[in-house]
This record gives structure tokens, C-alpha cells and sequence, in this order.
């Protein structure tokens, strides 16, 4: 049981990386596009930003719910 509990803490971590990772991402396109004034690049860094805020959200939330289904108590 403890491989399931480490596997999901990984997969915790991973998705938080990512969701992070793609908040960075779309932040640095939205200051491009303020920096360029290109509204386009506004408009795709802040769903990029969205997006990984999601994803986050997702990975801190969602994620440890599966402990509760795969223990066999």
C-alpha cells in the first residue's frame, strides 16, 4: 500500500509543477505582451495563467482524494 501513497504523492507533486510551471509561463507572456503592447499576447498569457492556476488547484485538491479511493480498509 505504501507504493500507492508514494505514487500519488508524486503525482501531487508533478501536477503542481506543472500547473506552476505554466503559470510562470503565461505570466511572462502577459508582461510580453503589456511590454509590446500586443493584445494578443495579453489575451494568451492570461489563460495560460488561468490555466495553470487550474491546474495547480487540481493537483493540491483533487489528487490526494485518490488515497481515499485505492486504501482498502
Amino acid at each position: 500500500m505504501s507504493f500507492f501513497t508514494n505514487a500519488i504523492d508524486v503525482l501531487q507533486t508533478l501536477v503542481i509543477a506543472l500547473g506552476g510551471g505554466l503559470c510562470v509561463w503565461g505570466g511572462i507572456n502577459l508582461l510580453e505582451g503589456y511590454g509590446q503592447d500586443n493584445p494578443a499576447s495579453k489575451s494568451q498569457g492570461i489563460k495560460q495563467l488561468m490555466a495553470g492556476g487550474g491546474v495547480a488547484l487540481i493537483g493540491i485538491t483533487l489528487i490526494p482524494l485518490l488515497s481515499g479511493l485505492l486504501s482498502t480498509t
